[in-house]
Order: structure tokens, then C-alpha cells, then sequence
């Protein structure tokens, strides 16, 4: 069970009455899943494929060793037959061009069928992950819309989304998301506090972007009572985890926080910062 705006509802219940909707809206359901995807998705091509699975292993395969022309046919007939991995495999490749031509729509599509045919599957189920990340995908996409598609800006999709994922299956990124939604106003009533509570619960679990925005709610004291030290602790860990100039702005933010910080708050976030370290190896 989890709790909607709209009340108290049973998880797959839900899910399906999201989905249902989310898709009679764009047109799809109607067709029925199969019609979400590509032909080449929806039919089996030539490769002498014992079964999904097996052609899942080839596409991993060709993938890893650089034929991602090879990896995107085997992965289709893994997905034509509804293998939740591939399926997810071929929406990352087509969201960020990977080895074929970037399409935004193709990759929704995708991340569809998986929400669609998984929705009931529970947080500890093997494909869990799987679907926590189709939904998520699906929620950005809702939340900005596709360009030139029938795919149209819907907050309150998103907002769905976002919360289903983040919720109940505890998908960080969904949980980030979910807190921007809050910290920005962007279809919800702005609100740090809950902001802060999503940012929390991705940063116990490692996302960096999360780790540097609670830290900057808690040094400003916003939505939360003001804790310099624990801030100036979650965003050297944000920092410590950035990768390149797309997170710059959390080195920013960092060596900002550490410029206008004490010794006392230095000395104590560093502590702070160990701590999460030494339980973080021990949790392995």
C-alpha cells in the first residue's frame, strides 16, 4: 500500500490506473502495448535465437565489444518478446544516441512497454530495478515533453511517475526528481521541507546531486533548522563522487560552503563525512 494526493490505494491497482491513463491520453492504449514500439521491436528478427534470454546474452555481448549495430538487433528480438532488460537496454541507447540514432520517442516507447507489463512487479522482484528506471525515464519525459511528438508536457504525469517509483520501489534518481519537483513548485506546492526529505533518502543512498542540494537546505537553513556542519558533510561527499564538468556546479557549491565554513564545521563535517564511509564498507 502507498499514499497517493489523491488518497489511499493498493500499489498494482494503482500502477495499472496510472498507466491506463497515462496511455489512453497519448493515444496507445487502445492499440495495445505492442503498438507502442517500432516493427522492428514488435517482430523477431533472423538470428537463431533459442529464446529471449539467449539473445539478450548476444546483445550484451556484441555491446560490450563495440558492435552496437549487432547489440540493437539481438536486443530488439529479446524485447519483441518482452524481456524487461532489453527492452530498458534499447530506451537508454536510443535516449542518448548509443550506437543508434538518438530518438527521444523510440526510447519512451520502450520505457513504456516495460511500465506497462511490470507495473505489478514488487520492489524485490528481479526486474525491480529495471522498472524503477523505466518509470523514472518516463517521468522526465512527461515533465518536459518530446518535441514534435504526441508526447506533451504533463506535470502531473510526471509527478505520478516520480512518486510511484521513488515510493515504492525506493529509486533514488526518482527520489531526486520527486524532490525537485518540491524544491522548485513545479506541479506541487513548494515545499524545502518534503524537498529535503526526498533529497535525504537519495543521498543515503549515494546520488551526488541529492548529497549537494540537502547540503545546501541544510547550510541555508531552508524548509530545515540550519546544520553547517552535516551540509558542509553532504556536499564534500557529492563532491568527492563528481565526474566531470556536467557536475561542476557541485564543486561550485562545495568550495563555496568550505570558504564561508569554521574550523569547528570543517573539523565536524569531515568526521561526519568518515562516518559515512566506514558504514557505507561495512554495508558491502
Amino acid at each position: 500500500m502507498r499514499t497517493s494526493r489523491a488518497g489511499r490505494t493498493s500499489v498494482p491497482s494503482r500502477a495499472r490506473r496510472m498507466l491506463a491513463c497515462a496511455l489512453v491520453g497519448l493515444g496507445l492504449a487502445g492499440a495495445g502495448p505492442a503498438a507502442a514500439l517500432d516493427a522492428s521491436a514488435r517482430t523477431p528478427v533472423p538470428g537463431g535465437y533459442r529464446n529471449a534470454r539467449e539473445a539478450m546474452r548476444t546483445g550484451m555481448r556484441d555491446y560490450n565489444a563495440g558492435d552496437k549495430e549487432g547489440a540493437a538487433r539481438a536486443l530488439e528480438y529479446a524485447a519483441g518478446q518482452g524481456h524487461a532488460l532489453a527492452l530498458w537496454k534499447l530506451g537508454r541507447m536510443y535516449a542518448e544516441g548509443d550506437g543508434v540514432p538518438h530518438d527521444d520517442l523510440k526510447a519512451f516507447e520502450f520505457f513504456s512497454k516495460i511500465a506497462d507489463e511490470n507495473a505489478d512487479e514488487g520492489p524485490d522482484a528481479p526486474n525491480a530495478g529495471v522498472v524503477a528506471s523505466a518509470f523514472t525515464a518516463l517521468g522526465r519525459y512527461f515533465l518536459d515533453g518530446i518535441k514534435g511528438s504526441y508526447v506533451q508536457s504533463n506535470v502531473e504525469r510526471a509527478y505520478d511517475m516520480f512518486n510511484y517509483a521513488a515510493s515504492y520501489y525506493g529509486d533514488p534518481n526518482a527520489q531526486y526528481n520527486l524532490a525537485r519537483l518540491y524544491l522548485d513548485g513545479t506541479g506541487v506546492s513548494q515545499d524545502p521541507r518534503q524537498a529535503a526529505r526526498w533529497f535525504n533518502l537519495a543521498a543515503e543512498k549515494g546520488h551526488p546531486a541529492a548529497q549537494a542540494l540537502l547540503g545546501q537546505l541544510l547550510i541555508n537553513g531552508q524548509g530545515v533548522a540550519p546544520q553547517r556542519a552535516r551540509g558542509l558533510a553532504w556536499l564534500t561527499l557529492a563532491r568527492d563522487a563528481a565526474e566531470g564538468s556536467k557536475d561542476q556546479w557541485i564543486v561550485a557549491l562545495q568550495e563555496q560552503a568550505m570558504a564561508a565554513a569554521n574550523e569547528r564545521d570543517r573539523a565536524e563535517a569531515q568526521a561526519q563525512v568518515d562516518g559515512f564511509y566506514r558504514r557505507s564498507a561495512k554495508s558491502r
